[in-house]
This record gives structure tokens, C-alpha cells and sequence, in this order.
């Protein structure tokens, strides 16, 4: 039985509806537009079997194929809701709130049963960060940050804390994808002097650091971002501080380090500096990418040996996201960039296409891995709100945009679990769209009047470096050359341009262009021969032909020269022949 189409459900201040996706793109009837306009909240459960959204007046969930309407919540002031992995809990929370005697307020963090509407426990949860419990995907263990610790829950059982994690200041924990057993990632800032660290449990070992899978320690980092790969054999942790204290960025700085189960653990070094805007794992688990760097930013695919696999170049971007079969990457510039998106063959590292999503806010790949959506939503922009839906071959199949006093608050595709939908083998032609192409006009540099009539110099601020593949090749040595290895072929190839340099300024040398005649040959001389000694040799040569060439000077002056300045003088000849013979490796 093939897989239904995916829906992409919209929020905006026109209410909230679902449009059926490729190839119909037709709002969907079945379930009935709810045109308030206090939508503040939707959510579809992980299967996207059920969705849940709260229209100001109370919580609605229905079932999405049938379009039932299993159950009602008096919650209006719900601003965040999600379904747990199998659908038995819907989590909800409201900003909390205190008495105006000062007295504690009531529990904000709801958990109710889908099944009966009943709701399972309530808990005060003052900040928003971290408001929703963790779950394991089979739902028999779940945990939430509770001061300085983290309390675990089993099969859904929230009356009894059945473990406790405790670590002084803990701040951040996350728990690992995939089956039993499950495993925790925890993140405990630094304080006086020590450093801040990332420890990997199984649960329940928790019994002190030598019961830890895997411990990584750092300094600099204010916070800390963890991102489990689907395997759950790896952790990646992106490290930040708030100021830069070099002044080198806005951002802060920003260090990516790699942990795994079993113990290992490394810094990813990353080739350019600046700011790590975007890290995300392969869906296979085996490799990962990374957007980082001063502007224009750089984009690299790392193995788990954290070697580069291959490299992307520079290029305006922010963003990467990977298709859920994990065969598509798309890097991205949105936000403050222009919205130039690279869509790239993963296998093959080719580029498929080039799109332009002007002023988007939102990217999402649609569950069946060859569409994608980007979206213009408020508050992060306020005018020229709408979505477009593209096939990954760069062509826009659907494009909605709203009036100037409408705007779109959220867009969202329908999740379905993975596997439903089968990697297609990609094609480079562009898919035919059924929409008038947009001519994209581009704006001409501002020239100033002196400079209108005469002819256009490119200039480039940032010089771009081409993509690279970063894999040995076949033809080449399977194994690495050693450090004496590439120093004796550096020097030998090193000889060999030189060598070939002399032949090809052989006839030049036997008559000098006049602009050269008076030019030192010590400057005329850059070759360097790639073994340290040599060069510094030759080095020392060039410095002594320049004392040689000021003394020539001072004596065409009229200057009277030292006995010794004179023995100098005599000398250069000598010199002239040792510097030649260095450099053509004799």
C-alpha cells in the first residue's frame, strides 16, 4: 500500500488549515478551517497520525486520517504542546503564573492521557526552556531537569521517580534515539576555574564519573548544544560563549567537539575561524556536516574519525539540512543572507541545483525526501508572508502568498515514521513546473557618476575557494604518506618547478626587459626549495647581496667605503653563484 500524501498545516492570523502536498497542493476539506484568529499553537504527533492545536479557547485533538475528534482541553492559555513517541501523552505548557499575595501559583506543566483525556500529572514548570519531559522512543523511559538533577519516569508512570540523576548546576541533558537501552547526555557548565563538561550515561549507571560511557571536558562554554546521531553511538556537542574576548566575532566563539559510547572523544578541527552556524548528522549516522566560518562560510562533511570527507567551499550560507532518506543535502543562506540554497547529490557530492528563497525565515523537507517548503513568517518578518513548495531539482511547484495586513506565523509538514517513504534515484533535470517562472531581477552595484561611462572591472571582496573532495582517491596510496615521506616529495617537486622555471626564464635572462635591468637579482630570486635549511641559506645570501647592493649605492654617491665594505663589495660575485646553485638544488 503506498503512502498517503504528506499535509503541510498553516498558522496565521487568517486561522489555521491544512493543504494536501505534491502534486495536488489543495486545501484539505476533511478537516474544517478553524478561522480564529488566536491560533497560538499546533503540533503532530511523531507518526503524524494525530494532531493537537489551541485556538484560544481550548485544546483540540484530532485523529488526521478520519478527522475525529477524540478530545477537548479547557487550556486557552496554552502556548506549547507536544505528543510523546507513541502517542499515549500530550504535554502541554502555559506561562506560569503567580497569586497577587505572592503565594505559588498553579502547576503550568500538564501531561494527559490521549487515550482517556485524563490528565496524568501536573508539574510547576517556571522557564520555557526545557519544558517538555524527554522520552525514549518506545516510551518506557522518560526524564525531565529538575534543579540539579534529572528525575527518570518509567512506562509513563509520573507519580514514582523511579532514578535520579544528580550533578551539581547540571543545566542540559538529552536523551539518545533508537531502541533500549537508552542513553543520556548531560551538560554541566564550568564555575571557579573548572571546566565545563559533557558526560554520556547508560541508563540506570549512575553511580558517580567511572560509571560514565564517555566524559568530555572543555573550557569556553557558556552553553552547550547536544545532537545524538539516529544510531545513538555519538554525540555531537557545540560549545559557545557569549563574548568573544578577541573581539575576532559578534557571535562569541564557538568549538564543535565529537563523543561517542564507547569512549572516544575528539575536537573537530574545523579549517576556517568564525562562528559555527549549523551542524547536523546524516540520517545513516555516518557522517555529519558543518557550516562555520567568517563570511563567506564554509561547509564540510566530516566521517567519524572527524576527517573531512569532503568540502563544499565558501559560499553565503547558514544552514544545512539533510533529506530523510539522508541521499539530498541543501546548504543554505536564509535569515540575514539572501536566500541562496545549494542542493547537492550526497553520493555523488554533485550540485543538482542552485534556487533563490528570498527573504525565507523556514526551510523544511517534506517526509518523502524530493520536496521541500520555505516559508516568509512573522514576527521574523512582517511583510511579504506566503510559503512556496519546491522539488529539489530547483523548480517552484507551489507558491501561496498572503495579503500585506495578513501574515503566516508557522508552517509545518505532516511526519510520518521513517522508511515510509523509499529514496528515489535523484535526476538532475529540472521537474516542470505548472507556475509562471518569476523573472529574479538583480540589482546593479551603485556606480558613482565619474565611473558610469566607463567599462565595468569585476571586483571580488572575498576570494570563493571551489568544492573539494577530501577522500583518497583510488589511484593513490591507500595509506597516509608519513611526516618525512610528504617533506622529501615537497622538496622534490619544489626542485623540479624550480628547474623548469630556469629553462622557461632562460631566453628572458639573456635580455632583461628595461623595467627589470635594475631590479637586484636577489629580488628577483623567490624560489624556495621546500627544505628548511636550504631556504634559510638562501635567506641569509639575500641578505648579504642587499648589504652588498646599498654599499654599490653609497660608493655611487661619492660615499669614501671601509677597507672591509670594499672586501664585500668583491665578494658578491661569489655569492651570486652560491645563491643559484641553491636554488636550482645543485
Amino acid at each position: 500500500m503506498a503512502p498517503s500524501t504528506p499535509l503541510l498545516a498553516v498558522r496565521g492570523s487568517e486561522g489555521f488549515y491544512m493543504v494536501t502536498g505534491p502534486p495536488s497542493f489543495t486545501e484539505n476539506t476533511t478537516l474544517q478551517r478553524d478561522f480564529g484568529k488566536n491560533c497560538k499553537v499546533f503540533a503532530f504527533s511523531k507518526d503524524g497520525t494525530l494532531f493537537a492545536w489551541c485556538n484560544g479557547e481550548k485544546i483540540n485533538i484530532v485523529n488526521v486520517a478520519s478527522t475525529e475528534l477524540l478530545h477537548s482541553f479547557d487550556l486557552p492559555k496554552a502556548v506549547c504542546l507536544e505528543f510523546s513517541p507513541k502517542n499515549n501523552v500530550l504535554a502541554t505548557w502555559q506561562a506560569y503564573t503567580t497569586a497577587k499575595d505572592g503565594t505559588a501559583g498553579m502547576p503550568n506543566l500538564q501531561l494527559h492521557d490521549v487515550k482517556t483525556g485524563k490528565c496524568l500529572k501536573s508539574f510547576i514548570q517556571k522557564k520555557m526552556q526545557n519544558w517538555c519531559p524527554c522520552w525514549a522512543d518506545d516510551e518506557s523511559v522518560s526524564a525531565r531537569i529538575v534543579n540539579n538533577e534529572v528525575h527518570f519516569f518509567e512506562n509513563n508512570n509520573f507519580d514514582t521517580i523511579a532514578n535520579k540523576l544528580h550533578l551539581q548546576k547540571v543545566n542540559d541533558f538529552v536523551l539518545s534515539p533508537g531502541p533500549q537501552p537508552s542513553k543520556v547526555s548531560v551538560y554541566v557548565p564550568g564555575s571557579k576555574g573548572a571546566p565545563s563538561f559533557v558526560r554520556l550515561y547508560q541508563y540506570p549507571n549512575f553511580g558517580g564519573p567511572q560509571s560514565a560511557l564517555a566524559n568530555k571536558s572543555f573550557f569556553k562554554a557558556d552553553k552547550a548544544t547536544m545532537l545524538w546521531n539516529n544510531k545513538a553511538t555519538a554525540v555531537l556537542v557545540i560549545a559557545s560563549t557569549e563574548v568573544d574576548k578577541t573581539g575576532a566575532s559578534y557571535y562569541g566563539e564557538q568549538t564543535l567537539h565529537y563523543i561517542a559510547t564507547n569512549g572516544e572523544s575528539a575536537v573537530v578541527q574545523l579549517p576556517k575561524n568564525g562562528p559555527i552556524y549549523d551542524v547536523v548528522w546524516n540520517p545513516n549516522s555516518t557522517e555529519f556536516c558543518a557550516v562555520y566560518g567568517f563570511m563567506p562560510a564554509k561547509a564540510t562533511v566530516f566521517n567519524l574519525k572527524c576527517d573531512p570527507v569532503f568540502d563544499f567551499g565558501t559560499g553565503p550560507r547558514n544552514a544545512a539540512y539533510y533529506s530523510s532518506p539522508g541521499h539530498i543535502l541543501v546548504l543554505a543562506g536564509f535569515g540575514n543572507l539572501r536566500g541562496q540554497m545549494e542542493v547537492w547529490d550526497v553520493k555523488n557530492y554533485k550540485l543538482i541545483s542552485k534556487p533563490l528563497a528570498s527573504d525565507s525565515t523556514y526551510f523544511a523537507w517534506c517526509p518523502d525526501g524530493e520536496h521541500f517548503v520555505t516559508a516568509t513568517c512573522a514576527p521574523r518578518l512582517r511583510v511579504g508572508n506566503g510559503y512556496k513548495i519546491w522539488h529539489y531539482t530547483g523548480s517552484v511547484l507551489h507558491k501561496c502568498e498572503v495579503p500585506s495586513n495578513a501574515e503566516i506565523w508557522q508552517v509545518s509538514w505532516q511526519p510520518f515514521l521513517d522508511g515510509t517513504f523509499p529514496a528515489k534515484a535523484i535526476t538532475y533535470q529540472a521537474v516542470v513546473s505548472g507556475l509562471p517562472s518569476a523573472e529574479v531581477k538583480v540589482a546593479k552595484a551603485y556606480r558613482p557618476p565619474a565611473l558610469r561611462n566607463k567599462p565595468i572591472t569585476s571586483s571580488k571582496l572575498h576570494e570563493e575557494e571551489p568544492p573539494q573532495n577530501m577522500k583518497p582517491q583510488p589511484g593513490n596510496s591507500d595509506k597516509p604518506l608519513s611526516k618525512m615521506a610528504l617533506k622529501n616529495q615537497r622538496k622534490h617537486e619544489a626542485k623540479k618547478a624550480a628547474k623548469q622555471e630556469a629553462k622557461t626564464d632562460g631566453s628572458q635572462e639573456s635580455t632583461p626587459s628595461p623595467a627589470l635591468q635594475d631590479v637586484p637579482h636577489s629580488i628577483l630570486s623567490s624560489v624556495t626549495s621546500g627544505d628548511p635549511e636550504v631556504d634559510k641559506k638562501i635567506k641569509n645570501l639575500k641578505k648579504k647581496l642587499k648589504a652588498i647592493e646599498q654599499l654599490k649605492d653609497q660608493a655611487a654617491t661619492g660615499k669614501q667605503l671601509e677597507k672591509n665594505q670594499l672586501e664585500k663589495i668583491q665578494k658578491e660575485a661569489a655569492l651570486l653563484k652560491e645563491l643559484e646553485d641553491l636554488e636550482l638544488g645543485f
